[in-house]
């Protein structure tokens, strides 16, 4: 799904305007860039907790040449998804007996 379809849904469900619903998804991806940039963590209950990690700097290999490389510190996003979320994921089906 993309964002554009993302905001039909939303206004669809809601009963708002495309417009409506925009500006919200607009002010609530603002609002967690803001409190990740800030080192907090936004978690909503069900569905997921949007957090930092600390990754150290490291050396790594360019796969072309085979040469070493420094790979820098920083600070990326991560989302840990909560109970609804990893409960979507459906257990496989058991093959039929055969007669």
């Amino acid at each position: 799904m993309k964002k554009a379809e993302l905001v039909a849904k939303m206004a669809e469900d809601a009963g708002i305007t495309k417009v409506q619903a925009e500006k919200a998804l607009s002010a609530f991806m603002a609002a967690t860039e803001e409190t990740l940039k800030s080192g907090g963590k936004l978690a909503l209950i069900g569905f997921g907790t949007f957090s930092t990690v600390d990754r150290k700097a490291r050396i790594g290999r360019n796969p072309q040449t085979g040469k070493e490389i420094k790979i820098a510190a920083k600070t990326s996003a991560k989302f840990t998804p909560g109970k609804s979320l990893k409960d979507l994921k459906q257990k496989p089906a058991k093959a039929a007996k055969k007669k």
